[in-house]
């Protein structure tokens, strides 16, 4: 399984929603919630989505999700608060849905302070069939929640309108039971691997004299 957050930004009035790139953004750090007057009117033939650049912040939500990557399906709630106390309420709704059968659930985390502070060190220690293994630093790419949480954005949270926080958790939440009825696992090979070093390669060969230059 894999395991990591994703969380909307608290209220920030003016500034424009909808990205283009859903990669401009860490995964953890998505801009949704706002309610916008007048609506957002929907594509039509001849005429793209009109959104209006104004809208009025509600809060956030931050989502813990765990993706099986044997199977596909996710995990997941939302929080007010993004601390290890959530992450532990994580922990345990996932220990209670994994059969017993399954004697050690491994993790794969980002190596974040919430993911191994003290209190989750505690609880670990008295659930040892729960096992926590950590991506490298800025390596968070490599763990499949990661793909999961974009096809979120892409699907749900790209240019939203929430009423409010309730209407914003039941949408997540209801994306992900949809997802869990037809889950399928991601298949990486070798060669997708490959392509996707070629291309960190490439855009630190262009980056390099700059970095050269600035030092």
């Amino acid at each position: 399984m894999a395991l990591a957050v994703l969380a909307a930004p608290q209220e920030t009035p003016g500034r424009r929603l909808c990205r283009t790139n859903p990669r401009d953004r860490r995964a953890d750090d998505p801009r949704v919630g706002p309610a916008r007057s007048p609506p957002t009117q929907p594509a039509r033939p001849g005429r793209a989505v009109q959104l209006e650049h104004e809208y009025a912040r509600r809060g956030a939500r931050h989502l813990f999700a765990a993706f099986n990557t044997r199977t596909g399906q996710v995990v997941g709630a939302c929080f007010a608060r993004k601390r290890q106390v959530e992450f532990i309420a994580l922990l345990e709704r996932l220990c209670a849905q994994v059969d017993l059968t399954v004697t050690t659930i491994h993790l794969i985390c980002d190596n974040v302070s919430v993911h191994h502070g003290r209190l989750v060190r505690a609880w670990l220690a008295e659930h040892s069939r729960v096992v926590l293994h950590f991506t490298p630093v800025h390596c968070s790419w490599m763990n499949q929640v990661e793909q999961w949480f974009s096809i979120l954005r892409r699907k749900r949270l790209q240019c939203p309108n929430f009423a409010d926080l309730n209407e914003l958790t039941a949408r997540i939440e209801q994306f992900i039971a949809e997802w869990n009825q037809t889950a399928e696992p991601f298949h990486w090979t070798a060669a997708s691997f490959e392509k996707i070093l070629a291309k960190a390669e490439a855009e630190l060969a262009t980056a390099r004299p700059k970095l050269v230059e600035a030092a």
